[in-house]
């Protein structure tokens, strides 16, 4: 899509979601772009990430969360993240958990960050299928070590399937000391899609509303969920510019009209009628997040 030159109305959105990699140790099942081994960081240098947090602070943004992909494996992320601390922006990391550095510790216990992941029950075997990968008893262990530390820890058990052992996952979170627990389902976007076509009828209905997403190639959506329904790139043309402009404002405007004609999943917490809750990550009482 070409980059917008016409600004529809001026845009402050309370969050952004920098979306740094598709790389990852893992290969979920249900993951939202698809994310995995063989996945890359994208087109976006360091300086280009830098610009991005400089242009979302100067037009009022007050939280971004890194999300992937799994963050902990992009480079660039402690210093984007430092960056974005010392704008003064409030800071999510979105992690699988599986692997935290030393350093990574330090940097998630610092002032104005923290921290989200993914879990799905109680077992291992049930948690490693929807992973890919053994992956639960090191998720488990650094869930239980962020909260020993103090590290704020929001986690968002994922149905999968109607035998899943997702409730049992929750009790076993709630035994663990986590203040934030959500219960949401696999939405149909990338590999949970199964094969089927992006539809914006599956979309929340709020995307865009205060809030945008930057993908690893520059491109802006209205979220993490919309990334085939890119409105410019901040590569070639500033940040507000994008977020105010007439592409932006008719993706949105696709996005409300055809709310609720695809196949959402039957209890829709993201419906548009659900004005006290927050569908973005980051924020008490969001439970329409994008799932690692």
């Amino acid at each position: 899509m070409e980059a917008p030159t016409t600004e529809a109305s001026p845009a402050s959105p309370r969050l952004l979601w920098l979306d740094l990699t598709r790389k990852c140790q893992l290969k979920c099942v249900h993951c939202y772009n698809a994310s995995g081994p063989d996945g890359t960081h994208g087109t976006m240098s360091r300086e280009n990430w830098i610009g991005v947090l400089d242009q979302a602070a100067e037009a009022g943004v007050r939280g971004v969360q890194f999300t992937g992909g799994e963050v902990t494996m992009h480079p660039d992320a402690p210093e984007l993240i430092s960056h974005a601390l010392n704008l003064g922006l409030k800071v999510e990391v979105f992690s699988n958990l599986v692997h935290v550095t030393a350093d990574w510790w330090d940097l998630l216990q610092r002032d104005g960050v923290t921290l989200a992941t993914s879990y799905y029950s109680d077992q291992d075997t049930e948690h490693n299928a929807m992973t890919g990968r053994p992956s639960h008893r090191r998720t488990r262990a650094n869930i239980e070590k962020a909260t020993r530390l103090g590290i704020p820890v929001r986690v968002g058990v994922i149905v999968g399937g109607e035998t899943q052992r997702a409730s049992e996952g929750r009790q076993e979170l709630e035994a663990l000391g986590v203040p934030h627990i959500r219960v949401d389902h696999v939405r149909p976007f990338g590999r949970g899609a199964e094969g089927q076509a992006p539809n914006v009828g599956n979309l929340c209905g709020r995307c865009g509303t205060d809030r945008a997403a930057v993908g690893p190639t520059g491109e802006v959506s209205p979220c993490v969920f919309s990334g085939w329904l890119g409105v410019g790139n901040v590569k070639d043309t500033p940040l507000a510019t994008i977020l105010g402009s007439r592409a932006m404002a008719a993706a949105n405007a696709s996005i409300r009209s055809r709310r609720g004609t695809g196949t959402p999943e039957k209890g829709d917490p993201c419906g548009p009628d659900d004005t006290d809750d927050e569908c973005s990550p980051g924020f008490p009482g969001s439970e329409c997040t994008p799932r690692n």
